[in-house]
């Protein structure tokens, strides 16, 4: 009764109640998109472009652009895009041009913060990029409805071109011989995972994002078998986990980030433990 009366004394605050929105938000869409990534054995992608997020923030931050998004967004889907090149090349693999990305953008960006040293606690900066915010008040309006704004517009877009997707994710060689542009497509899809991975960045950090993607999916595929049945799914857990972890570290003042993901790892170690029981069944 008293973590109840505890929680509802938080939501009185708007910083709070922001939180939550945007982590919903952004759980919702990680694990929509992280269904297909995964299928199409991808999903390390959010990874290598949440390391990119991280070097095009130390950039903003070199320059002082006070709105590092104008930097980050932009430069990590053209990233997204370049990897999806790449990883098509036969002499570079897509997870060598992931793990390329990944080492050479974290080096960069965390040499640049060095070098310049922008702020007086460089180590504290960096440290935040990474692993998310430690308290949540630092999430504003602004991000609020940025996040609202590009979530509605992916829901959109996934529910428009589902079926589209769904061709492309199971077999890229039919959905091309049925007259599906499937390159099109593939694009689409980084593009929307480097939006989703910047909007997460502020909330569980560029190291962590993966786990959203990752998880909810893996966990949905352990009692699911359908397409869409998997997608929903992966969709209810990961905003269960969001809200778990959200709410955990309002209580025991853990951070943020790591709380959602640790829920999720939880959630996936207990959906394992009951597909083995239902497969046996």
């Amino acid at each position: 009764m008293e973590a109840i009366n505890k929680i509802l004394y938080y939501l009185e605050f708007p910083f709070v109640r922001y939180a939550l929105i945007v982590g919903i938000l952004i759980a919702l869409c990680a694990s929509m998109l992280g269904v297909t990534l995964v299928l199409k054995r991808y999903s390390m992608i959010g990874d290598g472009l949440s390391h990119v997020a991280f070097g095009a923030t130390a950039i903003a931050a070199v320059f002082n652009i006070s709105s590092d998004i104008l930097v980050t967004l932009p430069v990590t889907a053209i990233c997204a895009i370049i990897l999806l090149k790449t990883g098509q090349n036969a002499r570079v693999k897509g997870d060598s041009a992931i793990a390329m990305f990944s080492v050479a953008a974290l080096a960069f960006g965390y040499l640049l913060l060095n070098m310049t040293s922008t702020s007086s606690n460089v180590s504290g900066d960096v440290c935040t990029t990474l692993f998310g915010s430690v308290s949540i008040l630092t999430l504003n309006e602004t991000d609020v409805y940025l996040a609202m704004a590009l979530s509605v517009v992916l829901l959109i877009v996934f529910g428009i071109f589902y079926n589209k997707i769904f061709a492309v994710t199971f077999d890229e060689n039919f959905a091309k011989a049925t007259g599906i542009k499937a390159e099109a497509y593939n694009m689409m899809i980084a593009v929307i995972t480097a939006v989703v991975i910047v909007l997460a960045m502020n909330l569980v950090g560029a190291l962590l994002i993966s786990a959203l993607i990752v998880f909810p999916a893996l966990s949905a595929m352990r009692l699911f078998k359908r397409f869409r049945t998997v997608i929903v799914g992966a969709a209810c857990i990961a905003v269960v986990c969001a809200l778990l972890g959200m709410f955990i570290s309002i209580l025991a003042g853990t951070p943020t980030g790591a709380t959602i993901v640790a829920a999720n790892f939880v959630v996936y170690i207990l959906f394992c433990v009951i597909g083995t029981i239902k497969g046996r069944a």
